[in-house]
């Protein structure tokens, strides 16, 4: 190609120099862009007038609900273990994954703590055992709830009140995880064993160091 006049091959040359100089940059900003992750959601705000409560083991805390409002009888009896500091030095000695979290009534060595009397069973509250939901462990008599609870890893529907016969009646859940089910699904998956006639113990002890009312 010619020119025929100077000042034009000088005009064409700054043209491609400039083309070449903000083309590349913008190529090299693509090349190195950052993908920002996705925001978390909010933690779920508990109900007015509902206490919440934070459960400190050794993985970890976990925040929780307490439904004042529509189980105020084991609310009543959970708070009042929390009080007298029952449930410091126990453990999770059932942790199943994809199914539950259970604790609140043996130490390390598997030895039972003392209770106060079973407490009325709350399953007919309308409240499901859905994943993050707290509810009173008991045995297969309907009222035998005392100190111990579970945390539902997944939907347990088999667990909800169906009816009044024994085997729909159901388990009473009492609360909800506002924050930590991360540390729930840590605990659910440790490793386990079998101890003192016990299934699904954490073969290292998952401890409950504490449990505060905020």
């Amino acid at each position: 190609m010619t020119f025929p006049n100077p000042n034009m091959f000088i005009i064409a040359m700054l043209s491609l120099v400039f083309a070449t100089s903000f083309s590349s940059p913008g190529a090299a900003q693509d090349k190195t862009r950052v993908q920002v992750p996705p925001l978390q959601a909010p933690a779920p705000t508990p109900a007015p007038g509902n206490p919440v409560a934070v459960i400190s083991t050794s993985m970890g805390d976990i925040t929780v609900e307490l439904f004042k409002d529509k189980a105020p009888v084991s609310v009543e009896n959970f708070l009042q273990y929390v009080t007298e500091g029952f449930y410091a030095g126990t453990i999770f000695h059932r942790v199943k994954p994809g199914f539950v979290i259970q604790g609140g009534g043996y130490t390390p060595e598997m030895a039972e703590r003392g209770t106060r009397a079973p407490i009325l069973n709350e399953a007919p509250n309308g409240l499901k055992n859905t994943r993050g939901t707290l509810a009173m462990a008991r045995t297969r008599q309907l009222r035998s709830a005392t100190s111990q609870f579970y945390i539902n890893v997944v939907n347990n529907s088999a667990f909800d009140h169906r009816g009044y016969a024994p085997e729909d009646y159901g388990y009473a859940v009492f609360g909800r995880v506002l924050d930590g089910m991360e540390v729930v699904d840590k605990i659910s998956t440790t490793p386990t064993g079998s101890k003192d006639g016990h299934e699904d113990v954490p073969i290292t002890p998952v401890v409950i160091k504490s449990i505060t009312v905020k």
